[in-house]
């Protein structure tokens, strides 16, 4: 594993263009507790040139959303091959393909995150694997905040996962300062964040710094 267990991280996830990520992140301040993510629509639009470019102009530890649901070794030679430091797949995928996941993440040296959207029960899918990945994340989708406003963050698997398994814990799907705060407050290691680094402006970094504060 790359991530150190002993920190808190903050990972801004880029989703626009890759004319506004590069904008981004030569704004963001540097810091290692500071993780870029190469988002899915970025990487489906542009392929592993996001993820090359982005890491040409930031040494941050980056993220490539590849969302992997099939072919596993295929995703994860072009995330590693790009430059990432970790590479995503689906806990809906096949447990084959999560297992294949796993195995070519730590072939290549990057650390596999597995995305929990839409599993009820992280626990039995975890349980089912040969071995479990380096990061699970806990992710209320986009569509599920737009169309359910009622919708939660399901912060309970945090510790229902921790007590079975000795692995670090993403959240995704919350954006809010208050959010961020009970992702920590809850336990997890990485907190994501993405609407408000959307788009480059004169606020970007003053907004990274405070996501980051609270992060501890």
């Amino acid at each position: 594993m790359i991530l150190k267990r002993n920190r808190k991280y903050l990972q801004i996830a880029l989703n626009s263009t890759l004319n506004e990520a590069t904008e981004i992140v030569r704004k963001l301040p540097f810091s290692e507790r500071v993780l870029i993510e190469v988002g899915t629509p970025l990487i489906k639009i542009y392929g592993k040139r996001a993820i090359s470019e982005i890491r040409s102009i930031i040494p941050s530890y980056m993220v490539a959303d590849t969302k992997c649901t099939d072919l596993a070794s295929r995703d994860v030679k072009m995330a590693a091959g790009a430059g990432a430091q970790a590479a995503t797949c689906l806990g809906v995928a096949p447990v084959e393909t999560i297992d294949k996941f796993i195995k070519e993440c730590e072939k290549a040296g990057i650390d596999s995150m597995v995305d929990m959207m839409n599993v009820e029960d992280p626990v039995s899918i975890l349980k089912s694997l040969e071995k479990a990945p380096d990061v699970v994340i806990i992710h209320r989708g986009v569509d599920e905040t737009e169309f359910s406003e009622d919708k939660q963050i399901p912060f309970y698997q945090i510790n229902e996962i921790k007590n079975n398994f000795d692995i670090l814990l993403s959240v995704a799907g919350g954006d809010t300062i208050d959010e961020v705060q009970r992702s920590i407050l809850n336990s997890a290691d990485i907190v994501v964040v993405w609407k408000d680094f959307y788009q480059s402006t004169d606020e970007t970094k003053d907004l990274a710094k405070e996501f980051l504060k609270e992060i501890r």
